[in-house]
């Protein structure tokens, strides 16, 4: 790459906020949703539909119709979606279930993401909200936080479930437990998704969880065949199970601690017990351009939830395992074909035993 090419890889990089938050406010101020009720609006007329100057309307809109999500005809200086149009309803609210994400979670906290790195903890969390702590704390304390989190975490955990369950194998009558498994959406996945007879499945999440988890049990008429146990995965994981779940989980953390969660689940099995883990991967050449992982997780992690943690590569999770004492019978990354554009993550499963 030349030195002229780099600089212009820079120019990229400078205009990424300010094009991401022009895109998400033409959203947000009701632009999109005008132009899609009534084709043909002026900027005078949409911006006294949504309140706002049209003078800012038509700056808003540059963007949008430079990029083809909006079309703008210079005769009438009317206003209609064009790209924008031809997307389905149920995919833009995914793409804005993640910018909203982006926007909530990572854009004001990754603010201080050298902070947080020299660290080794959330300084935006501090900073903007008074806490300390990671974010799966402050998502307790702060409904805009929780929100914005919960909101995307149970349309990824609805989506890639299916896939994650097919590629599997829980025995009959398997005694399964889904490690920090929140307030229990996997564990009812589980059961639905796995059901036997004598089946039964165990969140395992941090005591405060247990309240909701029980009653989405309740509500998901599993009550019978699944349960809930309080505890940090750090201290102790409960044993006697057949079957563990980790899902989304460790790629917060840091070699050490994944050691330490690995080796407690290890003693958690029993003989010839398999552990199942879901996890987003880089790709094992870093260089892939189709793989974005690398380009939004280290900032992700680092600056806006744990100060530490993030993917690895397939073939390390793979290393780790076995070093734990595991060995791994199955090791796949979903197909990058099957995952919608507007997807960040690309997930992998990794399956592995415990043998005497």
């Amino acid at each position: 790459m030349t030195p002229e090419a780099t600089l212009a890889r820079f120019r990229e990089y400078m205009v990424g906020p300010t094009r991401f938050m022009n895109l998400l406010s033409c959203f947000e101020l009701g632009l999109v949703d005008r132009l899609r009720d009534n084709p043909g609006l002026t900027a005078v007329k949409l911006g006294d539909a949504v309140g706002v100057k049209p003078d800012a309307v038509e700056q808003l809109l540059q963007l949008m119709v430079k990029e083809g999500f909006v079309a703008y005809d210079e005769g009438s200086g009317a206003y209609s979606l064009a790209a924008l149009g031809d997307v389905a309803e149920g995919d833009l609210r995914r793409a804005l279930a993640y910018m909203n994400l982006i926007k909530v979670v990572a854009l004001r906290q990754v603010y201080y993401l050298t902070e947080s790195v020299r660290t080794g903890q959330v300084v935006g969390l501090k900073e903007l909200y008074g806490f300390d702590g990671n974010l799966y704390g402050a998502v307790a304390e702060h409904q805009d936080l929780r929100d914005s989190w919960l909101t995307l975490m149970n349309r990824v955990t609805a989506n890639i479930d299916p896939w994650f369950f097919t590629n599997i194998d829980v025995p009959a009558g398997a005694q399964v437990l889904d490690l920090a498994g929140n307030t229990g959406l996997g564990a009812i996945h589980t059961y639905q998704m796995k059901t036997s007879p004598g089946l039964r499945v165990t969140t395992f999440d941090l005591p405060e969880k247990e309240e909701e988890c029980l009653r989405n049990f309740r509500e998901h008429g599993v009550e019978e065949h699944c349960s809930f146990v309080g505890g940090d995965v750090f201290a102790s994981i409960p044993g006697g199970f057949d079957v563990v779940l980790i899902k989304h989980f460790l790629d917060m953390f840091d070699k050490e601690e994944v050691f330490r969660i690995l080796t407690g689940v290890h003693r958690s099995l029993n003989v010839g017990g398999q552990v199942n883990i879901l996890v987003p991967v880089y790709p094992e050449d870093i260089t892939d351009s189709d793989n974005y992982n690398v380009d939004f997780f280290p900032s992700f992690f680092l600056g806006c939830t744990m100060g530490q943690g993030g993917p690895q590569k397939l073939s390390t999770y793979r290393s780790w395992l076995e070093e734990c004492g595991f060995t791994v019978t199955k090791a796949v990354t979903k197909d990058s074909a099957e995952v919608p554009p507007d997807v960040i993550p690309v997930q992998a499963i990794l399956s592995a035993t415990k043998t005497a």
